[in-house]
């Protein structure tokens, strides 16, 4: 039996994902969790083969979420899945210990195949991740100057959130967050959250079109 933990702050992804995987043979849901933290402490207690995680949660970002989810003993396979598909988002968590990457569009049959894939021990990438991945570009992107962090506030910058909603979402403080920001305007050579917007929508990078 493969017991997975599923994270994600949205309670309909929990709950889709949830009657999906329980409806497989040798599938069982053993728990659910909205941010990084719960996570940590339900796969301490569970001990889940495979942990479903998203990437934007409230407090500890994704990335750290997997690296930390890892380090467990024992230690489940991570599994990706993300609105995200554009590099360095995909190979940051692949770096960090992530063995797949599913977008949200995959289809039924390829997340259960995915859950069971990384179960095995093997790497699931969605086509068009892999693709990306392939690429090798990222290196020369500005993308690739940014930390977890400033990448993280990037996505919600750009995805239309405040900075005192962002400060609240990560556990930091707004002058933090304001910080976080700016360095952002100036490692991109952007000038305001619009371009910022523009610019991770034409990277693939932005999850919903701010209006």
């Amino acid at each position: 039996m493969i017991r997975v933990l599923l994270v994600d702050d949205h309670k309909l992804i929990r709950v889709g994902l949830g009657k999906l995987l329980e409806a497989e043979a040798g599938i069982e849901v053993v728990g659910e969790a909205a941010d990084g933290e719960t996570a940590l402490q339900l796969a301490r207690e569970l001990a889940p083969d495979v942990v479903v995680l998203d990437i934007n949660m409230p407090g500890m970002n994704g990335v750290e979420a997997t690296r930390r989810l890892t380090r467990l003993e024992p230690a489940p396979r991570i599994l990706i899945v993300s609105m995200h598909s554009q590099d360095p988002v995909p190979a940051r968590l692949l770096e960090a210990g992530a063995a797949g990457y599913l977008t949200k569009d995959a289809d039924a049959d390829e997340i259960v195949a995915a859950v069971r894939q990384v179960h095995a021990g093997k790497r699931f990438l969605s086509a068009d991740i892999a693709r990306e991945i392939a690429l090798g570009n990222v290196g020369g992107s500005p993308l690739a100057k940014l930390s977890d962090r400033e990448l993280e506030v990037m996505l919600l910058v750009a995805n239309g959130y405040g900075i005192p909603e962002i400060a609240e979402r990560l556990h930091l403080s707004p002058k933090t967050v304001a910080t976080y920001r700016y360095r952002l305007f100036d490692k991109l050579d952007l000038r305001n959250d619009v371009e910022l917007a523009r610019y991770a929508l034409r990277h693939g990078l932005l999850e919903d079109v701010p209006v």
